[in-house]
């Protein structure tokens, strides 16, 4: 389900969201044009590296920019439309490239999709000794600033840690601001989480993971599953989390020229009246209990406008006495290794989540091959 699919979603016109998606074409063209005036050859890295950045940057900033300047319906005309085109696309491209299987389901009333390797499938493999067995879970978080994107769009990235982790992965389709601000999608990653754990998943071989919104989302509900006493996750893992909301620190400016985000990042519609400081909302302000809050992985980019944001988080983290596994990778973006799984830094950060999957979440021989 995307958010157009809601009833309580309104969504704009045909023609209306022709055209949408006519000014989004040009809108990114507009901005491919400037790429060769930006000196893309430019950056940390190799050449095709360099090249891949500035377009990469280019074109995802073109898109944000303007979508944020969309009234909402006809923002969410357009996210069904690209969410169309990725169930069209990905669902086969992974099965042939990674060897991963996605299927639908619906947990504790919160819809999502499974990531699944085909070789730990009934479906796939006839004899049970030849299947692969499904070392954890994980609880996948997506990104979107809280307010867009859908889990089929991250698919892709999922089934790419399918394959670094031998886990399984279900992309929750949580609840969206503006039409569900804060707490809807706490709520919703809280029931898919204790959905999973009545379904005899261990909380000893379940991590929460997210990226961007997703990544902080992911923290509140750390927070919040603390709070109700509920068992630890094993593990989090986060890739650019947005973990403070107020948006004050130097990097937020001196990063803007750098960074894929648009410089008027928006809050106001999760936090509906909420303080940005609220550590609720915004994990830099929590004291985290070192007895529980799960072991963290963390990366992000020095050229990210939230750098600063999540330095001060992993510190905090580090500081409390919490196990964290932290890497600010030269001269990359926001969610660099969902936008560029080639580059070099992303694959530094697939290594160590490949060494750091069997470090803290051991595989449980007698998991359940399917929830």
């Amino acid at each position: 389900m995307v958010m157009a699919d809601r009833p309580e979603v309104q969504t704009a016109s045909g023609p209306v969201t022709a055209l949408t998606v006519m000014g989004l074409a040009e809108s990114m063209l507009n901005g491919l044009a400037r790429v060769p005036f930006r000196r893309p050859w430019h950056g940390p890295g190799g050449l095709l590296d360099n090249v891949g950045q500035s377009v990469t940057r280019q074109v995802v900033r073109s898109f944000m920019g303007y979508s944020m300047g969309l009234p909402i319906e006809e923002f969410r005309s357009m996210e069904k439309i690209l969410d169309d085109i990725c169930l069209a696309v990905i669902p086969p491209f992974v099965g042939v490239i990674d060897g991963v299987e996605i299927t639908d389901d619906t947990i504790s009333g919160v819809p999502g999709i499974w990531c699944r390797a085909k070789a730990s499938s009934d479906a796939f493999v006839d004899d049970t000794d030849d299947k692969e067995t499904i070392g954890a879970t994980i609880l996948y978080l997506h990104g979107g600033g809280y307010i867009g994107t859908s889990p089929i769009m991250y698919s892709a990235f999922a089934a790419s840690l399918v394959g670094i982790t031998g886990y399984e992965v279900f992309i929750a389709d949580y609840r969206m601001a503006p039409e569900f601000p804060f707490p809807a999608g706490v709520l919703d990653a809280a029931d898919v989480y204790q959905g999973l754990l009545d379904r005899g998943v261990d909380p000893e071989h379940l991590v929460i993971a997210g990226d961007s919104g997703g990544g902080g989302l992911a923290t509140s509900l750390v927070s919040y599953l603390h709070n109700q006493s509920k068992p630890r996750p094993a593990a989090l893992t986060l890739f650019s989390p947005e973990v403070d909301l107020d948006l004050d620190h130097p990097s937020i400016t001196e990063n803007a020229q750098f960074d894929i985000l648009p410089w008027n990042v928006p809050v106001t519609p999760y936090l509906h009246g909420v303080q940005p400081n609220d550590e609720r909302v915004s994990a830099v302000h929590a004291a985290p209990d070192p007895e529980w809050f799960p072991p963290t992985f963390v990366c992000w980019g020095a050229d990210e406008m939230f750098r600063d944001g999540i330095r001060e988080f992993a510190e905090g983290l580090q500081a409390a006495g919490v196990r964290v596994h932290a890497m600010e990778e030269r001269g990359m973006f926001h969610v660099f290794p969902i936008l560029m799984p080639w580059a070099e830094s992303s694959r530094r950060v697939f290594r160590a989540l490949r060494e750091l999957a069997g470090r803290y979440v051991a595989p449980d021989p007698d998991a359940e091959q399917t929830h």
